[in-house]
């Protein structure tokens, strides 16, 4: 029987979202006495846990034949990996800053000067593109002390809350790019393999889909149902249901969550009441 191998990060960030999204996705797998390898019971699905930056040459070498990782990672290996779906998680900026007292004004101001970081080529691309010279301190680990420690002038490192920036009194000045967990296909992946995968792929949107959206029951007076229904952003059209209160009706739907407060209103003024909101776990569509 055909087996999917995909990678996922041994620890870390990434660790806990990639295996949640497989387990959303149907997927049964358990992890509980941290192998390096499992095999999922209910899907022909081969989960390796590995260190973050050896995934890509897994990749290359087809090893895997998908991984669960971090864009960033790609970006800075260099390698011409398929990424096929953005998977909303693990979002961050790869991001220049310096310490809070450098008079900072525009890029220039970095000239000849050091860079700390874990992305080297990424650093070197993106000063090379501004046509400004600087030194690459390469550090594995805890990039934010090194201007503490007189190691550089600045740094280049991922930024997500920006707390540990505020921390080790830095400031952000540039984004070089924002970047989130991806799932990367190997161009050695086979024709039996991609067929899971695909598979695999279509629950995931499901579970995307799911993540971004709520479902969104009122009541509406049925002289207000046509106004109501042009206000939501809905899959068809809503689903309208009689009330036992005569010129009432029990309307259904879904709703985007980034505009859930400012339909919420345009629904309130429209005549919708008893406004329940509820999550939900799929949209297969």
């Amino acid at each position: 029987m055909s087996m999917l191998k995909i990678a996922i990060q041994k620890s870390g960030r990434l660790n806990e979202d990639s295996v949640q999204i497989l387990k959303d996705s149907g997927i049964s797998i358990n992890n509980g006495n941290d192998q390096l390898k499992i095999t999922a019971s209910n899907f022909p699905l081969e989960v390796y846990f590995l260190r973050n930056s050896d995934i890509p040459q897994y990749l290359i070498d087809g090893v895997v034949d998908a991984a669960i990782v971090g864009d960033n990672l790609l970006v800075e290996k260099k390698q011409h990996i398929q990424t096929i779906e953005k998977l909303g998680f693990s979002k961050c900026k790869v991001s220049v800053a310096v310490p809070k007292n450098f008079a900072y004004n525009s890029i220039e101001d970095l000239n000849r000067l050091k860079i700390a970081t874990s992305y080297p080529k990424t650093v070197s691309d993106y000063f090379r593109s501004k046509n400004v010279e600087i030194e690459i301190h390469q550090i594995s680990g805890s990039v934010e002390i090194a201007p503490n420690i007189g190691l550089s002038d600045a740094i280049v490192d991922i930024v997500s809350s920006g707390s540990t920036l505020f921390k080790n009194n830095l400031k952000e000045v540039e984004v070089i790019f924002k970047s989130e967990a991806v799932l990367a296909v190997s161009p050695l992946i086979s024709v039996e393999a991609k067929i899971i995968l695909d598979k695999l792929q279509f629950r995931i949107q499901s579970v995307l889909r799911a993540r971004k959206s709520k479902y969104i029951l009122m009541n509406v007076p049925n002289n207000k149902i046509t106004e109501v229904s042009k206000i939501l952003p809905v899959l068809k059209s809503p689903t309208v249901m009689p009330l036992a209160d005569e010129g009432w009706s029990s309307v259904h739907s879904v709703i985007d969550e980034e505009k859930f407060w400012e339909v919420i209103d345009q629904l309130k003024t429209a005549g919708a009441e008893g406004i329940l909101v509820c999550p939900i776990e799929k949209i297969v569509l």
